[in-house]
Order: C-alpha cells, then structure tokens, then sequence
C-alpha cells in the first residue's frame, strides 16, 4: 500500500507558530525532506523530533523526485517542509507534488505559517481580494512584469530580499506611480517585525534612511477604477488600430 505525501507548513519567525498536527505528522513520517537540513534541525529539535531526514531544495529536485515518488509508492510516509512557511509558495514543492498527484499518490497539505497573509491582513489596504505576486524575475522581463500589473485593482503581495527592496520600491513608484498606497511588512512573527506603511514614495526614503533587514513583504494598493479603466479603453484603441 503507497504512503502519503504531507506538505508541512513551518514557522516563518517564531518556532511557537507551529501546529499540534505539524508536530504530530513529522513525528510519525518515515522520511522528512528538508530545505535546509541544518534549519530544520533547529526546529526538530526544538519540538524533540528524530525523523530521517534528506535534503530537498531547488537545486536537486530534478534528480530526487523519482526516487522520493518510488519511496510513498512502496508504502513510505513523507513530509516535505521548507526554510520558513509553506512549501511550494516561492519554495520547493511544486514539482514533487506534481508528481505525486500524476501518480495518483495522496498529498495532504497541512494549513498553517506563511508570510504573505499576515502581511496583506496587517497592512491596512483591501485584502478580500489581493492577487500573490512572489519575486518577480531579477532582470529579464522584470519590467515587462511591473507594467502588466499597472492596472491590476486587487492588492498586490510581492516577496522581495532586503538588498532589493529600495530599488523594488522604486520600480513600482515609477510604474504604478509615487503616491500609491503601500506597506512593508519585515521580520513577521520575530522579535523586530515592523510594517511600515505610506505612499511608494514617502516608504521608499523611509529605507533609504533605515537599512532594512531580514525577511521582506511588499503590499501595493490595487489601482483606482477609473484609471484601470482608462488603461482599458487605451488598450481597447490599440488593439482596434492594429487589426
């Protein structure tokens, strides 16, 4: 009889943030895949867990995923978790859960820790609908990415590294424009999380004065109806002069 697949979200700050089912799965699996073998340690420490474990990150799951898919289908329990949140969301799992699910294995995805929803709810801009961005591309097609969305009127969550943020910030002010809405969620559930929330503009030379540091979510307000749709009639003219 095949095993499951249990996709197991972990703590993105404090390690008090995991759940009794986590704790419980990852006790009880056969085989724990890990981002990180070293930061999933401290954590399985910290919650007195002695499961195997196996390194499973972006760089070698190519290579590991049939093998790992052959291990459930000969009757093992395995527990996929990433870094900090849950897997897949701009981590590694995409792919093996593919695969499991093409084989018709089991895959069970626990609720729990991620960065993007405490950062849209704590951010004071609209979040019954928001549209969950990731990173966008570093270099190609990252300005073709920003454009695209000039005219998107749910909120917008993107993932950004402390060392891109400033230039992030002002891409986004230069494209969406200066005085839309906007927060920076940094360090969620740790001891120095902050939100900083303003105008593209005015957030911006906040970190221009402030280094940031530490794990970042950008929140961008949607854009106004009226000039989403004046980008659509424009568009609608393009499209009608072109043909």
């Amino acid at each position: 009889m095949a095993g499951k697949l249990y996709i197991v979200p972990t703590p993105v700050g404090n390690l008090e943030d995991m759940t009794f089912r986590a704790v419980k799965v990852l006790q009880g699996a056969d085989l724990i895949l890990a981002e990180d073998t070293r930061t999933t340690s401290v954590l399985l420490k910290h919650y007195d867990i002695h499961g195997r474990l196996q390194s499973h990150h972006k760089y070698n799951e190519h290579q590991t995923v049939q093998a790992v898919k052959e291990r459930i289908l000969a009757g093992m329990d395995v527990a996929l978790v990433s870094d900090a949140g849950t897997p897949g969301i701009s981590d590694p799992g995409f792919l093996l859960v593919r695969t499991c699910a093409a084989e018709g294995i089991e895959v069970q995805t626990l609720p729990g820790a991620t960065a993007c929803i405490p950062a849209v709810v704590s951010s004071g801009l609209p979040c019954d609908r928001f549209c969950f961005e990731g990173f966008l591309p570093q270099k190609k097609g990252r300005q073709t990415a920003l454009r695209a969305l000039a005219g998107e009127s749910r909120t917008m969550v993107f993932y950004e590294s402390p060392y891109r943020l400033v230039k992030t910030l002002d891409q986004l002010a230069e494209v969406f424009g200066p005085e839309r809405l906007c927060s920076v969620a940094r360090e969620i559930s740790k001891i120095h999380e902050e939100h900083k929330r303003g105008t593209l503009a005015e957030v911006s030379a906040w970190f221009k004065e402030h280094e940031p540091k530490g794990e970042i979510v950008i929140v961008v307000a949607g854009a106004p109806a009226c000039r989403r749709e004046h980008e659509e009639r424009d568009y609608e003219k393009q499209s009608e002069s072109g043909r």
